[in-house]
């Protein structure tokens, strides 16, 4: 028998203060329900149970177990592997109060610092407000502003909305794939997520390649154009986004 493979749980610690899945997990523990703790934790049955299954999915190993029989008719309790988790996620949080305490650092309003932490492959990256949530069927399309004005659409799962516990104002990280934005020459159309620019950079030849568009100071979007030949540094373009692409990352500050 091949020998078991070790656990990663720090990939499912994240940023446990402000993980509304961590949460969840506590209080499954404490109420031995997944029904009671997504009650307790304001959150829908499904979106816990999709709490659970990311977190389990980081990990590598299940964190909860189903319990069969009792005066309830059953239940669900932590794993070996979960109640190490979240005693990781207490030992990491008490570390973290300690270094905060340690450096006395002067506190700042400033959201740009907050996601300097965050590592991914994604190009597109920026700080942005919710600006507007709108619930349709099965999902939820989220408006996000950034600091100059510009604004971006975001379509993401009812459940995933809960977890993140977003709201008008909150600060926000937008990432995209620059494979999910397609640079097209600018017109007078209204697309529901687009934004315009002006082309600053792009690489060379004439095939389809990639240009760098400016936004608005400090925003600069990167996707894809099918003829490079047919834009020019400052050219006024626009930038048309896949909603679905958009991802929101929550700073851990």
């Amino acid at each position: 028998m091949a020998p078991q493979k070790a656990h990663d749980l720090g990939k499912a610690l994240g940023h446990s203060k402000t993980d509304k899945r961590i949460d969840i997990l506590r209080r499954l523990q404490d109420a031995g329900s997944i029904s009671e703790a997504a009650r307790r934790a304001g959150v829908s049955y499904k979106a816990a149970w999709q709490a659970i299954d990311i977190l389990s999915n980081l990990a590598g190993t299940p964190l909860v177990e189903k319990v069969v029989g009792g005066s309830g008719g059953g239940g669900a309790q932590l794993t070996q592997a979960g109640k190490e988790l979240l005693k990781a996620s207490t030992e990491l949080e008490k570390a973290k109060t300690q270094l905060v305490k340690k450096a006395s650092a002067k506190p700042t309003t400033d959201s740009s610092t907050a996601f300097l932490g965050l590592r991914t492959t994604m190009r597109n990256q920026f700080p942005c407000a919710v600006s507007a949530i709108v619930k349709k069927a099965g999902f939820v399309r989220v408006g996000l502003t950034s600091k100059g004005g510009s604004v971006f659409h975001s379509k993401i799962t009812a459940a995933s909305a809960e977890l993140f516990g977003l709201h008008t104002g909150q600060q926000v990280l937008l990432l995209c794939k620059a494979t999910a934005v397609h640079i097209k020459k600018a017109s007078g159309e209204k697309d529901k997520n687009v934004v315009h620019g002006i082309v600053v950079r792009k690489s060379r030849g004439s095939a389809s390649g990639e240009v760098n568009l400016l936004v608005e100071p400090g925003i600069t979007i990167v996707g894809f154009v099918d003829q490079l030949s047919g834009f020019n540094i400052s050219d006024e373009a626009l930038a048309e986004i896949d909603e679905t692409a958009v991802v929101l990352a929550l700073s851990h500050g």
